[in-house]
């Protein structure tokens, strides 16, 4: 039998002692204290032990640049809404009163019959909403169409430039900008979610045998690897759920169609597609010609109010209006239940009848109800403010738990090599350039093409190209300036210039504030504000992190890694430890070891 880790608790009044790893046969487990009577045993195998940390090690270092990108991103997307108000300019024409949407429906229609094929009511009153109606020629049509009525109550037409900006941050979400289509993207995020599950697990199991001991500790001190150590531990340990669901859910939303397929073959015999539909069938083709008068907004908007009154209605989005097989799908949100981002409720707007509330909060169907729970739970699209602050945060922490990952592993590999080599390999200073220069490059990117929108606007043909172009180019840079320097010489310069593209977000709006003649502009909402003080924050800690990976570079060059293994190796030799002691050093180190 090999040598294994043996931990029990047992009863109060005991000291401490670390985990201990002693031979087969025999297992003496260490006697830890705990405020209950409590009987735990974990034996993790030396063999199994190694082979763990190998799968989590390979994994993590494979999934964890395109993890870092992805969940810096998502974090950013908590918070769509705020950023496309930043990023939002000021309206050519006057958003139209909500009282006046009947007479502006009819005159659009009369001027522009084509779009009574389907168009949308915005209900909203902020920044980015450029105008309260508007339709497109097709789903992917960048360019729609606008309705809104003038001083003189006439309805005048023009042809919309939306700045897409927050859906560009999503797409950085989805896919980590890998270049090629985005549903490219989300498959390749797919496999790398996979390995993102395989590291979680591996590090679980990793853990466990120190978890009691070293699940909250954080040793901060002049032994910086086992802060970042501990550091990485407790991100992973304390957000393993929502680790666990995160890799899961985006597991199943790039794999849907396939899974869909699988199910349709396998369980429904081929007759997925009509179960689906058949809470909501299609409007009868006989009667979508003929003419009929449509309830006005507040009428219908009012029987979802009655359905429930916390509903907070978004757009209303019509189809066939003018029609008697017109219906409009009411867009909205409540806190209170599990959504898909929102919620909707259809209704005929000749009838005001109810035609499909399966997907209203609180009303959905026992085919939408868990699968409007699982993107809930990915997107944080329940609980209000807390949720969303809650997922930004995680977010962030997640980021940090995969950057500081690779640089374990780094560090780790760095002294191992250089004691027995007395040099560091190719393959350690490739990983390191890696390392620094997508986390930093990324971070740089997303920054400056939220300043490209906002300073680029008006000024170029197509801004979408250019704002993509512009995390591109910076990411690029920033890559080759690291593989060019070596990533630890560059990490100091890409966190510092990481810093100044955050720094520019703030800028370009005071720079608009007090120089309205450039072109730009500053949006004096809160939550535009709030991106310009968060964004400032941002830098100033991306600042800290380069003066913190300056120190850390100095603490973990390749010379000096060659030095701290010799004096390692002679102070182990010239004072040798007890045997009790030697033992529960080497365990404790062995344990501690689960991320290099």
């Amino acid at each position: 039998m090999p040598p294994s880790f043996s931990v029990t608790a047992v009863g109060p009044g005991r000291p401490w002692v670390a985990p201990v790893l002693r031979p087969s046969p025999g297992f003496s487990p260490a006697v830890i204290s705990s405020p209950d009577p409590l009987e735990l045993n974990m034996r993790v195998p030396t063999d199994l032990y190694r082979r763990y940390r190998l799968v989590h090690t390979w994994t993590g270092i494979c999934a964890g640049l395109a993890l870092f990108i992805a969940f810096y991103a998502g974090a950013l997307t908590m918070f769509k809404e705020p950023l496309a108000r930043w990023a939002a300019p000021p309206r050519a024409v006057a958003l139209t009163d909500l009282h006046d949407s009947e007479a502006l429906i009819a005159q659009t229609l009369a001027a522009r019959p084509d779009a009574a094929r389907e168009f949308t009511l915005d209900l909203r009153e902020t920044e980015d909403v450029p105008a309260r109606l508007t339709w497109r020629k097709s789903r992917h049509d960048d360019a729609p169409w606008s309705a809104a009525l003038d001083a003189a109550g006439q309805v005048q037409i023009t042809q919309l430039h939306p700045v897409a900006l927050a859906q560009w941050i999503d797409v950085i979400h989805r896919t980590a900008a890998i270049p090629g289509t985005q549903e490219l993207g989300e498959y390749v995020m797919g496999g790398v979610s996979l390995m993102y599950i395989v590291a979680l697990v591996s590090g679980l199991v990793l853990v466990l045998p120190s978890l009691v001991r070293d699940l909250f500790a954080l040793r901060l001190g002049a032994n910086l690897k086992r802060m970042w150590m501990d550091a990485h531990n407790l991100m992973g340990i304390t957000s393993l759920p929502f680790h666990l669901l995160i890799g899961l859910s985006a597991v199943v939303f790039a794999f849907h169609d396939s899974i869909y397929d699988a199910q349709d073959a396998v369980v429904y015999d081929h007759q997925l597609k009509s179960l689906m539909q058949a809470g909501m069938p299609p409007p009868p083709r006989g009667a979508t010609a003929a003419a009929a008068p449509m309830l006005p907004p507040a009428a219908l908007l009012a029987r979802a109010q009655a359905l429930s009154p916390q509903f907070e209605p978004i757009s209303m989005t019509y189809r066939n209006a003018g029609t008697a097989a017109a219906s409009v799908r009411i867009i909205g949100r409540d806190s209170r239940y599990m959504l898909r981002q929102v919620g909707w409720l259809v209704v005929s707007p000749v009838s005001g009848e109810i035609l499909n509330s399966e997907a209203f909060p609180g009303r959905q169907s026992a085919w939408d109800a868990p699968v409007a729970a699982l993107f809930a739970l990915h997107f944080g699209s329940f609980g209000g403010e807390p949720v969303r602050w809650g997922y930004f945060l995680l977010g962030l922490a997640g980021a940090f738990m995969f950057y500081s990952g690779n640089r374990l592993w780094i560090v780790s590999r760095r002294r191992q090599a250089v004691s027995a080599q007395g040099r560091e390999p190719r393959s350690l200073r490739f990983m390191a350039a890696a390392t620094h220069g997508v986390c930093f490059g990324g971070i740089a990117g997303i920054s400056l093409s939220l300043v490209a929108a906002k300073c680029l606007h008006g000024q170029v043909d197509d801004l979408a190209a250019w704002y993509r172009g512009a995390y591109y180019v910076t990411f690029l840079a920033a890559l080759g300036w690291a593989f060019a320097r070596g990533g630890d010489q560059a990490a100091r310069g890409l966190a510092r210039a990481a810093a100044g593209a955050t720094l520019a977000i703030p800028l370009a709006s005071l720079t608009g504030y007090l120089w309205p003649a450039t072109g730009w502009w500053v949006n004096e909402s809160a939550a535009s504000l709030g991106v310009d003080v968060m964004a400032l924050l941002a830098a100033g800690a991306l600042w800290w992190i380069g003066q913190a990976l300056a120190a850390d570079g100095r603490h973990s060059s390749p010379a000096l890694a060659g030095e701290e293994a010799a004096q390692a190796d002679a102070q182990t030799t010239a004072r040798p430890l007890p045997r009790a002691s030697r033992c529960t050093t080497e365990a404790s180190t062995s344990t501690s070891a689960q991320v290099l």
